[in-house]
């Protein structure tokens, strides 16, 4: 009955358009500082589903997935979170869920949101591992992740302090730990430097982090190179996952994901390469039509900027 339960869950979730985001929604588990809930996506892995608006107080800074895997020799955190009372508010779930202590964190990557909270795990003794990238990103800018987080945070940015991965890898780290296999890999560049996927083989599961989006449009940064990005799509897709928890918005499919990461990396160089073959300046740029994905969260705050950089990119290569 258990796991009927959960696959109309799934099923429920899998299903839910697009549109169906969390853009507008302040919070939705005012109890906790978390933005939602944790939701078992299939038997003994959780995650609670973060916010698809930017940062902010009314979410807490709740918005990516923070999610955990409930082991049966321990439990695993798949993101540090991107404040010390934010990830404490995690542990509390996952009190809730089971006495299996936490053993270790992984970060998906070197932004703010994945390691500020670190500093909550660290005080535990908690390993924290990390793709080495990623941990020289947030060497570089966590302090200034941290600025930015005290800003709008106010009051509940209290306790969090910069707080790296205590152990680094490069490429791949094979995790054995009760009844779960995992595979933290590097697949290449994408999103921001040191991302990774966590990829569970026997379930079939990914957890994508932002190598792939869904019901949000995605960021591109100064340092994305969306032409690189495509090609580490390629590792990705040959993982042949049938469950993606992506790094924002809800578990969904590959299919999703596919339409909302490498097909709008496609649609929008596409459109920029067009732009520039015809004479067209980074102001036109600006202009573009990207209307097949204005439903997506973050449309308006994104979308220009996402053209401009592209042009920039592809204006030299």
């Amino acid at each position: 009955m258990r796991l009927f339960s959960l696959l109309i869950v799934w099923t429920f979730v899998a299903m839910m358009p697009a549109g169906h985001a969390s853009q507008s929604i302040p919070d939705q588990y005012p109890q906790s500082l978390l933005y939602s809930k944790p939701v078992e996506v299939i038997p003994y892995v959780f995650s609670a589903i973060g916010a698809t608006a930017p940062p902010g107080y009314d979410n807490s800074g709740h918005n990516n997935n923070l999610s955990f895997i409930v082991t049966g020799d321990g439990v695993i955190v798949i993101n540090g979170s991107s404040s010390f009372l934010l990830a404490k508010a995690l542990h509390d779930e996952i009190k809730k869920v089971t006495d299996q202590p936490v053993k270790l964190i992984i970060n998906e990557n070197g932004q703010g949101h994945a390691m500020l909270g670190n500093s909550y795990w660290a005080k535990l003794g908690v390993p924290i591992l990390a793709q080495k990238q990623a941990a020289e990103e947030f060497k570089k800018r966590g302090f200034d992740a941290l600025d930015r987080m005290k800003r709008y945070n106010k009051e509940k940015a209290e306790g969090t302090t910069v707080q790296g991965p205590t152990e680094t890898f490069d490429k791949l780290k094979v995790i054995t730990m009760g009844d779960f296999t995992i595979e933290v890999r590097w697949l290449g560049p994408a999103h921001s430097p040191g991302d990774v996927a966590v990829w569970l083989p026997k379930q079939k599961l990914v957890f994508s982090g932002d190598m792939a989006f869904h019901e949000r449009l995605l960021p591109i940064f100064e340092d994305t190179i969306t032409a690189d990005w495509l090609e580490s799509w390629k590792n990705f897709e040959a993982l042949g996952a049938v469950y993606v928890v992506p790094g924002h918005g809800h578990p969904t499919n590959m299919a999703q994901v596919r339409r909302y990461t490498r097909d709008y990396l496609l649609y929008l160089r596409g459109k920029i390469g067009e732009l520039i073959e015809n004479g067209g300046t980074l102001q036109d740029s600006y202009g573009v039509d990207q209307s097949p994905y204005a439903h997506l969260d973050t449309f308006n705050e994104l979308a220009k900027r996402n053209a401009g950089r592209v042009f920039e990119q592809m204006e030299f290569e």
